[in-house]
């Protein structure tokens, strides 16, 4: 590839995160995830742009639905299982989907497949957003000093 200057990239050259930044028990369910944070690398403020390899077994987040934020995922490559209060879906490279914030339907994907998954996620960044996750004892909270991982009682973690 050439070498190329903002406000181009090539997505190899982003720094790879690896993990999660769950508190545990949550942290170690997610597996091998993989981001580039595309956005951050191009400057942008306003929503946030990754792209994601999820290895077999591995899962995107908890399952979970904002307040205020909306989210779209773009897949790229392989088969990923979308989970969603409706049910499962499959998802393969081509399709996508979108989750409006405080429509309370909570979603993740799963790789179930033998192969890596790679998508792009999108996100707006809204002050004030606040993500919930009704299958695990886990919210975000928003607050003055940045976000916080709480039990659902308040408590942090």
């Amino acid at each position: 590839m050439p070498n190329l200057n903002l406000p181009a990239l090539d997505p190899s050259d982003v720094a790879e995160r690896r993990g999660s930044g769950y508190p545990e028990p949550y942290r170690s369910r997610m597996g091998e995830r993989i981001k580039r944070r595309l956005g951050d690398a191009c400057g942008l403020t306003k929503f946030g742009v990754n792209l994601v390899s999820l290895a077999p077994g591995g899962q995107s987040f908890l399952r979970h639905w904002h307040t205020l934020e909306d989210e779209f995922v773009y897949v790229l490559s392989g088969e990923l299982v979308l989970v969603t209060n409706g049910g499962e879906q499959v998802l393969t490279a081509g399709m996508c989907a979108g989750y409006p914030g405080g429509s309370r339907d909570a979603h993740h994907m799963i790789n179930r497949s033998d192969a890596v998954a790679t998508y792009l996620e999108v996100g707006n960044r809204i002050a004030g957003d606040n993500g919930f996750y009704p299958d695990d004892d886990l919210l975000w909270i928003e607050r003055e000093d940045g976000r916080h991982a709480a039990h659902k009682d308040g408590r942090a973690y």
